[in-house]
């Protein structure tokens, strides 16, 4: 197999890398076997759409084109390595549901042949749909049929002026959205062969929801515009959907521990290929802006960077871009989720704090990009990279952000309602270093030190989940700041929040508790155990000691009384 292929009908007029098999041949390209193609017509793995949009639009030199189109093919293929959008196919048969209008329903039977689907029919104006459950090829729909309630089992859904709740199910399709004939172009492609992929993974070992004694966050659910996540309150657990899944990427943004990824561009995939945007100005063009219809002067130095959904990017991706560019980046856009806004917003304030300059300058049509395009620099001073593999979402944003900082005091900044960092804070008098808040905190924020018997805080990795807060068993001892990022150099460093002696066993000297555990439950119990001198002594034992001198004591007892006897 050859990795890389260009076709055009016309000559290029420059040399490409001999990496690249160049044709303006179709017939001569009919037996070949590539990985990555500039044309969707040559059959290959991956279709890139960059490589024609920087060729038809940029103003840079012909050396550098020479340099950066094999640049765009090597980010193809990175993206392609390290996808891990897996791909499903599901048999769909031809039982359709038709939700309209008298009217709706005489054109829809119009456009159909006679028997192409096993139809069923309600009426909008007197029948109700109660409840939609399952997805595409297995729904089930329970309507109240003349004050009855009838089920109903179909594969797909057509359904004028769908509502809200229908349109959360794969399968569900509206005509009033496009037309009748679109829609049944659909219908008809799912019956023959229905695929879907895998656009989310999940680690649950870190996420905040996950098997919690209450619920801490469950934002993924709260953002997914569908049925694919769902959460089981019962046992804390989260169900996801991928065939109910639309890609957005939404979900990403605003998991704040890193537990959900993007399959189809995961972080460690971004991390890959921005290196290729090095002394670039990234732009990024989602799927749905119809890059291939996009005419506009990309000045020197412009580099496109198409992705799949347009929500999955979060503070960590987006900074690891404008670090390893040194640049500006460029989002186009005409959407931008509640999770990419609050990155964005957070990053530029703090590269308005240190460079004077926003880090992402968003366009949401056409004029804006134009002018995002004459404005776009780069920012001197910024670039920065590092080894990134291993390192979990939170903890890449922290070192990245720490490069920026340096030895700095550049103020504070505010998070905002769907991206959270915070300061934990303890009153030490009450702390009994109990660590039910180590235990509590799964990104590694909060961290127990034996050497010194500390309880140490990272407050750059904190997500302000308040896990650690509602576990902890003392009255008045830890309170969280959230929504806020402190930005000097002891933000990412552990503090110390608590600190204490280790009481050794009155019997053997064995250290095995805090000194302040230890007198906690001394007060409370001593009272009870003052007529035992014994037992009051227990108190101050360790494991071992304790049931010892409580079996000793209970011998000499009897022996005394049998003794007096």
């Amino acid at each position: 197999m050859q990795e890389f292929v260009y076709y055009s009908p016309k000559d290029l007029e420059f040399p490409l890398s001999e990496e690249i098999k160049v044709s303006s041949s179709k017939e001569e390209l009919d037996n070949g076997i590539f990985l990555i193609s500039n044309d969707k017509e040559i059959e290959a793995e991956v279709y890139t759409k960059d490589v024609n949009f920087y060729l038809q639009n940029t103003q840079d030199s012909i050396a550098k084109q020479i340099v950066n189109i094999p640049k765009l093919y090597e980010v193809a293929a990175t993206k392609y390595d390290f996808a891990q959008d897996i791909s499903y196919s599901e048999n769909i048969d031809n039982k359709v549901l038709l939700i309209s209008t008298q009217n709706e329903a005489e054109n829809f039977f119009l456009q159909i042949e006679e028997d192409e689907f096993d139809l069923y029919n309600l009426d909008i104006n007197s029948d109700v749909v109660k409840s939609i459950t399952g997805s595409i090829g297995k729904l089930t729909i329970v309507v109240n049929r003349n004050n009855k309630d009838t089920t109903i089992e179909v594969n797909q859904i057509v359904w004028f002026n769908a509502q809200e709740e229908g349109l959360k199910q794969s399968g569900t399709f509206d005509p009033l959205e496009s037309s009748i004939g679109d829609v049944l172009e659909i219908l008809r492609k799912n019956i023959s062969s229905y695929e879907y992929k895998k656009f989310t993974t999940y680690d649950s070992t870190i996420c905040q929801y996950h098997e919690r004694r209450e619920e801490i966050c469950s934002k993924c659910e709260e953002v997914c515009p569908t049925v694919a996540i769902v959460k089981h309150d019962d046992v804390k657990h989260l169900e996801f959907s991928q065939i109910d899944c639309h890609g957005c990427g939404g979900c990403i943004s605003v998991c704040p521990s890193g537990a959900l990824d993007y399959a189809p561009t995961s972080r460690e995939s971004l991390f890959e290929m921005s290196k290729f945007y090095k002394e670039t100005h990234p732009l990024i063009i989602p799927e749905k802006m119809k890059i291939e219809s996009l005419e506009v002067d990309l000045k020197e130095n412009v580099f496109p960077f198409s992705i799949d959904g347009e929500k999955f990017l979060d503070e960590s991706a987006l900074l690891t871009l404008t670090q390893i560019s040194g640049s500006q980046v460029i989002f186009y856009s005409d959407f931008i989720s509640k999770g990419t806004g609050d990155a964005i917003r957070i990053l530029n304030d703090i590269y308005q704090l240190k460079y004077k300059k926003d880090a992402i300058i968003v366009a949401m049509d056409e004029e804006q990009l134009k002018q995002a395009l004459e404005q776009v620099s780069f920012v001197e001073d910024s670039y920065y990279n590092m080894v990134q593999d291993g390192f979990k979402k939170r903890e890449v944003f922290s070192l990245r952000l720490k490069n920026i900082v340096g030895e700095e005091d550049l103020g504070k900044v505010r998070t905002g309602e769907h991206i959270h960092y915070a300061q934990v804070k303890v009153n030490e008098s009450a702390c009994t270093l109990c660590l039910v808040c180590v235990g509590a905190c799964n990104v590694g924020a909060l961290q127990a030190e034996a050497k010194d018997n500390t309880l140490r805080l990272n407050p750059s990795l904190c997500t302000s989940c308040g896990y650690c807060e509602v576990s902890c068993p003392e009255a008045d001892c830890l309170t969280i700041e959230r929504d806020i990022i402190d930005l000097k150099p002891v933000w990412f460093k552990e503090s110390i929040l608590a600190k204490d002696d280790l009481f050794a066993c009155v019997e053997c000297g064995i250290e095995f508790a805090t000194t302040k555990s230890i007198e906690k439950i001394a007060k409370m119990m001593g009272p009870i155990f003052a007529h035992d001198p014994i037992k009051e002594r227990t108190l101050y034992c360790c494991a071992d000691c304790k049931p010892r001198i409580m079996m000793q004591n209970h011998f000499d007892q009897t022996k005394k009384a049998e003794l007096n006897g």
